[in-house]
């Protein structure tokens, strides 16, 4: 049988520490760029890279979301984006 993997939404740094630091195997979270939430409070590029750090010597997973559907124009920084 899989183990099951409890995922937590991750507003800001706090709240993702709170969630690993409670039991959660994994975090996702939105950068400031390829999200549809633009007024919410997303993680810069350097708070994504402490976040995945974080997570990672935790042995823990961190997703970083992409939820838009990417034009021409915005797949210049994806690849790199998606790389943290």
């Amino acid at each position: 049988m899989e183990k099951l993997e409890l995922l937590a939404p991750a507003g800001n740094m706090e709240k993702l520490k709170v969630a690993i630091e409670y039991g959660a195997d994994a975090v996702y979270f939105g950068g400031s760029s390829y999200g549809l939430r633009a007024f919410a409070g997303n993680f810069t590029d350097d708070e994504i890279a402490s976040a995945v750090s974080y997570c990672h010597e935790r042995g823990k997973k961190a997703y970083i979301t992409v939820n838009i559907f990417p034009h021409n124009e915005d797949l210049k920084g994806l690849d790199s984006y998606l790389k943290f």
